[in-house]
C-alpha cells in the first residue's frame, strides 16, 4: 500500500470503503436507535456494543482483502502515520468513509421516521458531551475517552495485521477490541472512535449534536495519530 498515490486508488477499493462503512453506521447506529430502545426487550449497552463490534468484523472479512478494511477516518490517519498507507490516499478514503457512513443514517432515518408512533428521531445515536452525554460527563472527559480509546484501537489493529501476528484473525480481535471500547465509553460520549460514524448521524440528530461534532473528528484523529507513534515508538516500522 505504501507506494499507492492518490491518482491510483481505485474505485474498487473506494467502493469497498464506502460500503464498510455504511455497513458500520447500519447496523451500529441502527441497533442503538431501533433494538436498543424498544420496549421490554431492548438490547441495552451491551448488544449496541456487540453489534458495533460484529459490523466491523464481517466488514473486515466481506471488504478488508479489497481496502484494507478501514472504514474509519481515524484508523485511515493512524495507518498512514505507520507507514502502512499512503498519504496520496487518506483524503478519498476519507470521503468515501464519511459519504457511506451519511447514506447509511439517511436510510436508517426513512426506516426509523415511517414508524406508526414517530415523533422525532431525538439523539439517533448521536455522540457528544454535557446534555449530549449518556452519562453526562463533560468535555474534557470526552476528549481523554476518544484520544485513548482510539489510540488503543489503532494499537490493536496494527498488532492485529502486523506481518507476525497469526493470519486469518485480525477481524475477530479487532471486532471484539471495538465492543470493549464500546462498553467502556457509551456512557460518556455515546462512543466515536470514528469521524465518519459521528459525521453520519450528527446532522440528523434534534440535539445539537452538529455543534459538538468537532471534537469527534479532533479526539479520533489525534488517538489514531497516537496510537500509530506508540506502536512505531516499541515495535518500529513494518
Amino acid at each position: 500500500m505504501a507506494t499507492d498515490s492518490s491518482a491510483n486508488i481505485s474505485t474498487r477499493r473506494l467502493g469497498a470503503e464506502f460500503l464498510g462503512t455504511f455497513w458500520l453506521v447500519l447496523g451500529g447506529c441502527g441497533a442503538a436507535v431501533i433494538s436498543a430502545t424498544f420496549p421490554q426487550f431492548g438490547i441495552g449497552f451491551l448488544g449496541v456494543a456487540l453489534a458495533f463490534g460484529l459490523t466491523v468484523l464481517t466488514g473486515v472479512y466481506a471488504f478488508g482483502a479489497i481496502s484494507g478494511g478501514h472504514f474509519n477516518p481515524a484508523v485511515t490517519l493512524g495507518l498512514a502515520v505507520a507507514g502502512r498507507f499512503s498519504w496520496g490516499g487518506v483524503i478519498p478514503y476519507w470521503i468515501a468513509q464519511v459519504v457511506g457512513g451519511l447514506l447509511a443514517a439517511l436510510v436508517l432515518y426513512i426506516i426509523v421516521s415511517n414508524a406508526a408512533d414517530f415523533t422525532g428521531v431525538g439523539g439517533f445515536a448521536s455522540n457528544g458531551f454535557d446534555a449530549n452525554s449518556p452519562g453526562g460527563y463533560n468535555m474534557i472527559a470526552a476528549l481523554v475517552t476518544e484520544i485513548v480509546l482510539t489510540a488503543v484501537f489503532v494499537i490493536v489493529i496494527l498488532g492485529a495485521t502486523s506481518p507476525a501476528a497469526p493470519v486469518g484473525f485480525a477481524g475477530i480481535a479487532i471486532g471484539f477490541t471495538l465492543t470493549l471500547i464500546h462498553l467502556i465509553s457509551i456512557p460518556v460520549t455515546n462512543t466515536s472512535v470514528n469521524p465518519a460514524r459521528s459525521t453520519a448521524v450528527a446532522f440528523f440528530a434534534q440535539n445539537g449534536a452538529a455543534g459538538q461534532l468537532w471534537l469527534f473528528w479532533v479526539a479520533p484523529l489525534v488517538g489514531g495519530a497516537l496510537g500509530a507513534i506508540v506502536w512505531r515508538a516499541l515495535f518500529g516500522r513494518d
